[in-house]
């Protein structure tokens, strides 16, 4: 599933393509994509294929499609301090993006049925807490993932104010998918082939509303066990008592993050890259999805005028000779043109700034940058 939108020659053209398809609508869902490059998901020899709008696959490992989470994020409709719940959480792609609306005090949890899965995405996890500075311009919310299968959760758990399935779901599952959801909640599931969004308006009323066309593998049904019995998966704790030590260094970080010019600032593009004026692009569709190709001349050139205009041969000569410089000019600038990047500097992550600027022995002022190397 994918192929909706051009790829990109890195994660922000993919992310410009999405915007300009209308899957990425909202400032808080952009700012998550850029933040995250998706490629760092990936294994290292299939990198190349990152920025493709395409869904992914290597063993156990799966991706789905850009085109696909963001309609997924947008649907969420994410807000800070909620608690999400990922079934079929994979890599652990979705869910940081998620951590990263979510804030210090939401709850980010994941279930996935390998374990090697679950490994992987620990790996990846910890790759961005200590490499990216995404981690120090947002509260993040950390994801905890459990091994298990999605339809054998422990019916004494806890509800959730935002679900997402990211495997095919029959009708006959719809219900069980609705009780994990709490009143006010929002799920997101492919559902008989259409990813759908279901508000939990009542305790027995809900809103349903279908988003796009998507073909996902089927949920794993369970297997039961030798004693005939289903095994129960239980979910992490929905709130863990923090330490005093976290809690201040959540607030001191929020500190430093508001002091000074105000709020540190969000991802952004770091550089833009020109693009071939004859690239196709595709438009953004509901199902089926329609492509539309352009073609943009770069210049127009007039042909002679009439003769019964009074126009003397030296005046269309003197003309042509204008336009013909023109047309030169216009090549000239194309070639010097292309491949050139408009550089914009990077910011530098104030945060860190601030902590390694704190008059503080050098292992808090670790602690407080979570460990990160620069």
């Amino acid at each position: 599933m994918g192929g909706a939108v051009s790829a990109g020659e890195d994660n922000d053209e993919l992310i410009d393509n999405l915007k300009e398809a209308q899957y990425i609508r909202s400032d808080l869902v952009e700012h998550a994509f850029r933040a995250i490059d998706r490629a760092d998901y990936y294994l290292e020899e299939f990198r190349d294929s990152a920025y493709k709008d395409l869904a992914w696959r290597h063993g156990n490992i799966h991706l789905s499609a850009p085109c696909i989470y963001s309609e997924v994020m947008e649907a969420l409709d994410l807000q800070p301090g909620l608690s999400f719940l990922n079934l079929g959480s994979g890599t652990g792609y979705l869910s940081t993006m998620v951590g990263l609306t979510l804030g210090a005090f939401g709850v980010n949890h994941g279930v996935e049925l390998h374990e090697d899965v679950i490994e992987y995405a620990y790996q990846k996890l910890d790759f961005f807490i200590k490499t990216n500075d995404s981690f120090d311009r947002f509260e993040f919310c950390e994801p905890s993932f459990v091994v298990g299968n999605c339809l054998e959760i422990a019916p004494e758990s806890r509800q959730y104010d935002r679900v997402y399935c990211g495997a095919g779901v029959q009708r006959e599952h719809e219900d069980y998918m609705k009780k994990l959801l709490k009143v006010g909640g929002i799920l997101v599931l492919p559902l008989e082939e259409k990813l759908t969004k279901i508000t939990r308006t009542g305790y027995n009323t809900w809103e349903t509303r279908k988003i796009i066309a998507v073909s996902f593998a089927p949920l794993v049904l369970p297997k039961h066990r030798e004693n005939g019995k289903l095994r129960a998966v239980s979910l992490p704790a929905m709130f863990e008592v923090r330490s005093l030590q976290d809690l201040a260094r959540i607030s001191i970080r929020h500190i430093l993050k508001k002091s000074g010019s105000g709020s540190l600032p969000l991802p952004r593009r770091t550089g833009l890259k020109r693009r071939n004026p004859l690239k196709q692009r595709r438009e953004h569709r509901d199902t089926p999805l329609l492509t539309n190709s352009y073609l943009f001349m770069s210049r127009l050139i007039p042909g002679p005028m009439d003769n019964n205009n009074n126009q003397s041969s030296t005046d269309n000569e003197d003309e042509d000779e204008d336009c013909r410089r023109v047309c030169e000019q216009l090549e000239e600038n194309e070639r010097r043109n292309e491949g050139s990047v408009l550089v914009i500097e990077t910011p530098v992550n104030l945060l860190r700034e601030r902590i390694l600027s704190l008059p503080l022995p050098e292992p808090l002022k670790m602690y407080l940058l979570y460990y990160r190397e620069k």
